[in-house]
């Protein structure tokens, strides 16, 4: 049925009018109480075999909406009653910025892909504050902030920018995420070298201490799949040397060559620069995030993310290192009934392993093959 949908109606519209005409559908179904109750009971059945715990935090299973679905906080419990475990708002930046000019959302439909250069466009860390504060769940989930640089602030005034966001965010985080690894903020990925990216994760950690005195607010960071491997290395490395909580393996690609690519080259062109997602970015998603485990194992929880549209791909992830993985590219392609198939898909796949727990599968055929 929701394929029929989209190919008469949403792959006929504008990628960004499509997003707002469905994300308007599933905040205004979450607020009536009947339906959403319906609409959680059939697309969101919990299975008890999935439980996860990560970062000390109890969630319902393993599979969250990335960062960049719900920009501004404004649909956490709609996307929840779809069946994400954990949603990741965001990016959020210190100052609210409209992002780049239209048109900067783009589908290559026959390759099950988006490339977006939306550039952050969200209403600033302030809004984003109060608007969680003033949240009243209906559904409990978890709920990651996803946090950037503001576009017009210079490299060197971007640790003050991101501790900005923090202070205004943290209280209203179950974890924290410093995004530096967008490519369509100039600049934002020279701060995943080491030598930028230690005093700025210093920074944020110190200042959501200061900030949250009550509990201690988890602090991941997250890596572009474009990263050379000895640089995924030493980012490892700097998570383990300054106690982060995790780090998430991937955000989207500069790169469009070697992706396999379906759609004619020169369709791929003309729409020009932006991140690709998508399942074009698999293959290099799972090295770089089974890499990090090889090199960090179970002292750092890991998020899988980048071209997971079915369970297989969710477990392979979760067998690879990952405790929790995302999705959002196969959301577009998959529709609502998306979640309720990769929960079933998990439980089978867990039932049908030899691992009593997801929690036993996770990194083991990394462990296979670095034994």
């Amino acid at each position: 049925m929701y394929s029929l949908l989209f190919r008469l109606l949403f792959q006929r519209m504008d990628p960004e009018q499509a997003h707002h005409l469905a994300f308007g559908w599933i905040r205004r179904a979450a607020r009536v109480p009947v339906l959403r109750t319906f609409v959680a009971a059939v697309l969101a059945p919990r299975h008890k075999a999935l439980r996860t715990e990560a970062f000390g935090l109890r969630m319902h299973g393993p599979f969250g909406l990335a960062a960049g679905f719900d920009k501004n906080a404004s649909a956490i419990d709609g996307m929840t009653m779809l069946g994400f475990d954990h949603v990741e708002i965001g990016t959020v930046t210190g100052r609210p910025q409209p992002g780049n000019p239209k048109k900067r959302l783009f589908r290559l439909v026959a390759d099950r892909a988006l490339v977006n250069r939306m550039g952050f466009n969200n209403d600033g860390s302030a809004a984003v504050a109060e608007r969680l504060a003033a949240r009243k769940a209906v559904f409990r989930t978890t709920v990651g902030v996803n946090i950037g640089k503001t576009k017009i602030v210079p490299e060197d005034e971007a640790v003050a920018d991101y501790v900005t966001s923090t202070e205004r965010l943290a209280a209203h985080a179950d974890y924290l995420v410093v995004n530096v690894s967008s490519p369509n903020t100039p600049g934002l990925r020279n701060l995943q070298a080491t030598e930028a990216l230690r005093p700025l994760l210093t920074a944020v950690r110190e200042a959501a201490d200061r900030t949250v005195t009550t509990r201690r607010v988890p602090l991941l960071v997250k890596i572009a799949p474009d990263l050379a491997d000895e640089d995924v290395d030493a980012v490892a490395d700097l998570a383990l040397e300054l106690g982060l909580d995790g780090i998430i393996a991937t955000n989207t690609t500069i790169a469009r060559d070697g992706l396999g690519l379906k759609t004619p080259k020169r369709t791929v062109e003309a729409i020009g620069a932006g991140g690709l997602s998508g399942a074009p970015l698999k293959a290099r998603s799972l090295e770089v995030l089974s890499r990090l485990y090889a090199r960090v194992g179970d002292r750092i929880t890991l998020v899988g993310v980048g071209g997971i549209e079915t369970a297989d791909d969710a477990w392979e992830r979760i067998l690879a290192g990952a405790t929790l993985v995302q999705g959002y590219s196969a959301f577009i392609y998959e529709g609502p009934f998306w979640c309720r198939r990769i929960h079933r898909g998990l439980a089978e796949k867990l039932s049908a392993s030899p691992y009593a727990t997801l929690a036993e599968a996770v990194g083991a055929e990394t462990r296979k093959a670095t034994a």
